[in-house]
């Protein structure tokens, strides 16, 4: 659990940074990428971790005008991109400018639960690595070389470590 604005901020950056990585390799034709009908597309996927922002910390009075999870999911992989990074952004500025560290031990209700709102960050974090690794495996699918995240990927490892990836 966060205790710290300062502690979030770093972590928020780096981890939305690799985020942003994956966003940015996506393709038109890769959003439709899905595992079967019944599952989330690669795109849906994309759009829901930039929904899930506003609509979790909106739960704790956190004010944030960005995307509702009602909104249709944009028709080009650029368009949601473009709204993740503005949307990332957009949440550290708020917490940096609406809270204190004081404010991240406040509870507020989440889905029934109480939870710190440090927690709450600390979740969104944890929920974004999550739905990160089911892209990168959608990803694969569909044919797209992936970035590495917290360590090279297989088509990394000869470009930024001269080596072959090791054999599984």
């Amino acid at each position: 659990m966060f205790t710290s604005i300062d502690d979030f901020a770093v972590s928020w950056k780096q981890e939305c940074g690799q985020t942003q990585r994956i966003f940015n390799t996506l393709t038109d034709a890769s959003l439709a990428q899905e595992v079967s009908p019944q599952d989330r597309t690669l795109g849906r996927i994309a759009w829901h971790l930039v929904t899930v922002i506003q609509e979790m910390v909106s739960r704790t009075g956190l004010k944030l005008e960005e995307p509702e999870p009602s909104e249709p999911i944009p028709a080009t992989a650029k368009e949601i991109a473009d709204q993740y990074a503005k949307t990332t952004n957009a949440l550290l500025e708020a917490v940096q400018s609406q809270w204190t560290d004081q404010t991240l031990l406040e509870v507020k209700d989440m889905y029934g639960q109480s939870w710190p709102n440090g927690l709450t960050l600390e979740l969104l974090i944890s929920h974004q690595t999550h739905h990160r690794g089911q892209m990168t495996v959608l990803m694969r699918q569909a044919g797209l070389v992936v970035p590495g995240v917290y360590g090279p990927a297989r088509e990394e490892w000869k470009t930024f470590m001269n080596m072959e990836a090791p054999a599984l």
